[in-house]
């Protein structure tokens, strides 16, 4: 019997992905699971513009305009990995939340996602991978990149 039949891999398309997706995709092998991919923008209106000021067009702008790379890396990386279309998620916010919010939406039981190992004041203020741990509906494998 698999231990795990939804697994998802957030990624956030730095160059160190493909430690967190080989990990991810073995993990699917081995237990036959589902594989997801996640990538979460984080709202730049929220902490950069808001209404009235000059240049929060420019801001609106800007985000559709990562939307829009957004949608065609996570296609090219889902298409490699042959993903269903359907199985490759785009979210907008803070990635923790709308990464405990998919897991519930789509009965998630792994997610695998990277960690550098922060210290000192970095991890005084927290990471993602810490914020998804302590809220996660299901297991969480941190991947250490980057060392």
């Amino acid at each position: 019997m698999a231990m795990y039949k939804k697994i998802l891999i957030a990624v956030d398309f730095h160059g160190d992905n493909e430690e967190i997706i080989d990990k991810g995709q073995e993990l699917a092998r081995s237990n036959g699971a589902d594989l997801y991919l996640l990538h979460v923008n984080e709202s730049l209106m929220i902490a950069y513009a808001s209404d009235g000021m000059s240049w929060s067009d420019q801001v609106v702008s800007l985000e559709a305009e990562i939307r829009k790379e957004t949608e065609k890396k996570i296609a090219e990386l889902g298409k490699r990995l042959e993903l269903k279309n359907e199985n490759c998620l785009i979210r907008e916010g803070k990635p923790s939340s709308e990464i405990h919010q998919v897991c519930k939406d789509e009965g998630i039981d792994l997610v695998v996602m990277g960690t550098h190992g922060q210290s000192g004041f970095q991890l005084l203020l927290g990471s993602t991978a810490n914020s998804v741990l302590h809220g996660s509906p299901c297991d969480v494998l941190a991947v250490r990149v980057g060392d």
